[in-house]
């Protein structure tokens, strides 16, 4: 994506099964389960570069000993940054007592983060500043084991608000309204309460103050306090939860919108949010990899028992599709396949502005996450002109030559590197004028790899402000002197904000919704339809969530997508260049035939999945006409 969008979140949890002296005998290391949970961090480095944190639970510790740590870095490299003071302390424990070093036990005692249950997260920051106050995991402390949190999350909710004046009535005082914040303190409620009332219960049994804690551990029922808590819960999420004495969770949100998937032998129980990260650290088979279910909770126990159990009603299946088409890693099976088909389906409406004139068209993409859709183009112009061939043969009959055949057969798409990121540059003046002269320089382009006679088509992820292609892009591609540039998104016009956790908030940066307000202009229905749905958005401000529809809808609905793509052309053409400028998106038809299991596609429809997305999206557009630049949740 030539856009810069962020994101929230990877996260990663292990929990091993077998004692720390098993993996020392079968692994050579004790540190097994830290060196997992760096591989599944590192590999899920697309989910988040602001920020990572790790933390991990010693199980049946003495009382006095210390059995939870944490460390956390919003540094430029935070991944690297927080296992290398993994390391740092390990190793200086070890150098300062060598008698650990032969003895897993005081290793374990003595030594922080040596445990068996770890949880690490990845982050984008989309919300308020990268501090390191904000970087996952969060922790809830209490002097009982079993009223220990900590909690990270691929999250955002739509209701945080609401979450937090249910707080409030509950008699709590939150130190800050960050949905985090908010989420973790609603658990850890219920959690309270839960593990207070098992104490009274067993103390009426007749067990000791000392004998109930282990009583506790067995008995608490984790599902339970996650229904009560997440009862309200309106937004995508999967977050995962660690509880002091060693029970663990991982909640998806009943839509499925975020991604969650397991594996479980008898030696670890591992979730992360992308798949092939579990495939390849733990080296195990797609078959063996499992998706967990929308609304249900994979629940680890003490004991090491796992069940995954219902927590929510499910709703509707909307897992996010964009999800797939830029920021999960193309080595997931599924996704890499859903990829080509998105370049694949978008090949006839390519022909139909190249006029068929593959001969003179030179097909190429821009960034590197875009290049499996291009294989998908590619191969289907492929098949395109192996047809055309075909009929050229056939036509020829018994005329056809040696050399005729040779001329008919070496036809082929024209495909070029046209333009390489220089990852080195930064832009690091702020000043307008001079900045944008070097962000024209981001990408280098190959000289001669173009004709003036070609059309240049140019794959992108998605086009979602087009700031980088007015700004950069279609200035640099221009020097190679087309005739046009064709630049095509492999996801459809993003018409509506997210509320999920992609960092698309604000209505007026969104290109297809810029180009749908100068189409009202074009029309002279500018002002009617922005009042009216101004008026529509705040007669509905104070109705329950439920029954709030999506008024934004209506703005687009007198505009085909060919006229709103054709006026994204003419705003993102720069002035200056030489070449036709052309956007083609793909169609949202299209989109659930390469992605038919992950169909959220509420950014191109303005169909969201929950309740609070209607919401969102109304109170986006008043902030848009009341000139707030805030976030609309």
């Amino acid at each position: 994506m030539s856009d810069a969008i962020k994101h929230e979140c990877g996260i990663a949890l292990v929990r091993l099964l077998k004692p720390l002296e098993y993996y020392k005998e079968k692994y050579g290391s004790a540190f097994y389960g830290i060196n997992k949970m760096y591989l599944m961090m590192e590999k899920q480095h697309n989910r988040g570069q602001d920020g990572a944190g790790f933390a991990s639970i010693k199980l049946n510790m003495q009382a006095g000993e210390r059995y939870m740590s944490r460390v956390r870095s919003n540094q430029a490299q935070p991944i690297q940054d927080i296992f290398n003071q993994i390391n740092g302390r390990i190793n200086e424990e070890l150098k300062e007592h060598p008698e650990y070093n032969n003895s897993i036990e005081l290793q374990k005692r003595n030594i922080p983060y040596i445990g068996e249950l770890m949880l690490g997260h990845v982050r984008y920051g989309t919300f308020g500043k990268n501090s390191i106050e904000s970087v996952h995991p969060f922790l809830r402390q209490n002097n009982w084991m079993h009223r220990n949190l900590i909690v990270a999350g691929n999250f955002n909710m739509t209701n945080v608000n609401e979450l937090f004046s249910n707080l409030i009535r509950l008699g709590q005082h939150p130190k800050e309204k960050a949905d985090t914040i908010t989420v973790m303190e609603k658990i850890g409620h219920f959690l309270d309460d839960a593990v207070s009332k098992l104490y009274k219960q067993i103390k009426k049994e007749g067990y000791t103050k000392m004998e109930a804690s282990p009583i506790i551990a067995e008995r608490l029922n984790v599902a339970k306090i996650l229904r009560k808590a997440a009862k309200n819960f309106d937004g995508g999420y999967a977050m995962a939860g660690l509880l002091g004495h060693g029970d663990a969770f991982v909640l998806r949100d009943p839509a499925g919108i975020r991604p969650t998937y397991y594996y479980q032998d008898d030696e670890v129980v591992v979730v992360a949010s992308e798949r092939p990260v579990i495939q390849t650290v733990f080296n195990v088979d797609i078959e063996n990899v499992h998706e967990l279910d929308p609304g249900k909770a994979l629940i680890i126990k003490k004991d090491g028992s796992v069940k995954a159990k219902k927590i929510l009603e499910p709703l509707e299946r909307k897992a996010c599709s964009f999800e797939r088409i830029y920021f999960s890693r193309g080595s997931d099976a599924e996704i890499y396949q859903e990829r080509k088909n998105l370049g694949r389906l978008l090949l006839p409406k390519i022909l139909k502005t190249i006029d068929d004139d593959i001969e003179n068209t030179v097909f190429s993409y821009i960034p590197n996450t875009a290049e499996t859709s291009f294989y998908g183009m590619v191969k289907q112009a492929q098949d395109f002109l192996n047809d055309k061939k075909e009929q050229e043969i056939l036509q020829e009959g018994a005329s056809l030559t040696s050399e005729r055949l040779h001329e008919i057969l070496s036809k082929r798409p024209r495909i070029e590197k046209v333009a390489i990121k220089d990852a080195k540059l930064r832009t690091f003046i702020t000043e307008d004028s001079s900045r944008d002269d070097l962000v024209t320089h981001v990408y280098d382009i190959t000289y001669g790899s173009v004709k003036p006679t070609d059309n240049l088509v140019i794959i992108d992820d998605s086009i979602v402000r087009g700031t980088t292609l007015k700004k950069s892009i279609l200035r640099i591609l221009d020097r190679l002197h087309p005739k046009t540039i064709i630049v095509v998104s492999s996801a459809p016009q993003i018409r509506y904000p997210d509320c999920y956790g992609i960092d698309m908030a604000r209505m007026e940066d969104l290109v297809a919704f810029k180009a749908a307000l100068a189409l009202h202009e074009d029309r002279g229905t500018k002002e009617e339809i922005v009042e009216a749905i101004y008026k529509n958005c705040k007669d509905q401000a104070d109705l329950p969530d439920a029954e709030v529809k999506n008024a934004v809808q209506e703005f687009y609905e007198p505009f085909s997508d060919e006229e709103i793509s054709e006026k994204i052309s003419e705003l993102l053409c720069p002035e200056g260049i030489n070449a036709k400028v052309k956007i083609i998106y793909q169609t949202v038809d299209n989109l659930h035939k390469a992605c038919p299991k992950n169909l959220g596609d509420w950014y191109f429809t303005g169909n969201y999945p929950t309740a609070g997305g209607n919401r969102v999206v109304n109170r986006a557009f008043m902030n848009f006409y009341e000139g707030v630049t805030g976030r609309a949740y």
